[in-house]
């Protein structure tokens, strides 16, 4: 197993998370300045919006619109000419907070949540996996999920697959022309003391994934094997995507702070880069 690091990309942030490569260019979101940023590949730093909640995940329709999830309102917005409008009420689905997101080619959207009040405490329960359509309707399509967090679009759009922070894993699903789910499997059981996060894909099928509570991105192999790790020297490993004009530079976000601190919005976050062998593929 190789052991990687990391050289400085950006600082001066809150807590950076649902890192995209979209159109040239890094974004990602600040959750407790409410902001959607991007960056060009020399670390220029661009506000791209303000929205009134946290934001959490985000993607892009075809016609080049973004969609940012607001956390604790559950709500999808929908991003255009520096509009806000609500595309997508997930009240009847979310529970504790909406979370990341993935929009495909078509503009559906994957949307986890936490499943319970994570910030008061309480066990992790079960979430159910929301569709957004590209006509802001909601319907579930999987159930019984455990923290669905990062997720990964196949190049073919026929894969799902989607990390289960409290579960220890990454799981598959098939999808249909319609965007429904099914062929649910075990795509790699990571163990303790992984939790996945955000996470993406490269050209021969591994995934990188950001392990908060261990500090450690970690590189997996379509067999479950860990094949490379990168130690964040105590800090969270939280998300990252594979980018740059090769896609081939892991932009890894990390973040100094705690379990009790982070619900308080006290926290640091930093964009850190590394060069790897293979250039990443699929969303995001």
């Amino acid at each position: 197993m190789a052991a990687l690091k990391t050289t400085p990309f950006a600082e001066g942030y809150t807590f950076l998370e649902a890192p995209r490569w979209y159109s040239g260019r890094l974004y990602c979101v600040d959750f407790f300045t409410n902001r959607v940023l991007s960056f060009d590949e020399d670390g220029t730093e661009h506000v791209e919006v303000e929205i009134p909640g946290v934001p959490s995940g985000i993607g892009f329709l075809p016609d080049g619109d973004m969609l940012v999830v607001s956390q604790f309102d559950h709500k999808v917005l929908r991003v255009s000419d520096g509009n806000i409008a609500e595309h997508a009420d997930l009240s009847g689905v979310s529970v504790g907070a909406t979370n990341d997101m993935i929009v495909d080619a078509v503009g559906n959207a994957y949307v986890g949540n936490w499943g319970f009040d994570l910030a008061a405490g309480g066990p992790p329960e079960p979430a159910k996996l929301a569709l957004v359509r590209a006509d802001g309707s909601v319907s579930v399509v999987a159930e019984d999920l455990i923290f669905p967090n990062g997720m990964v679009l196949t190049d073919n759009g026929a894969t799902l697959i989607v990390a289960e922070s409290f579960a220890n894993r990454i799981t598959a699903f098939d999808i249909a022309s319609d965007g429904t789910l099914s062929g649910r499997r075990l795509w790699a059981d990571l163990g303790e003391p992984y939790t996945p996060d955000g996470i993406c894909m490269d050209a021969s099928g591994a995934v990188w994934a950001g392990n908060p509570l261990v500090g450690k991105f970690i590189h997996v192999s379509t067999n479950g094997v860990i094949i490379d790790e990168i130690d964040c020297n105590g800090r969270w490993a939280v998300a990252c995507v594979l980018g740059g004009s090769d896609r081939r530079t892991l932009y890894t976000l990390q973040a100094e702070t705690t379990m009790e601190d982070q619900p308080k919005g006290i926290s640091k976050a930093f964009i850190e880069t590394v060069e790897v062998s293979t250039a990443g593929a699929g969303l995001p």
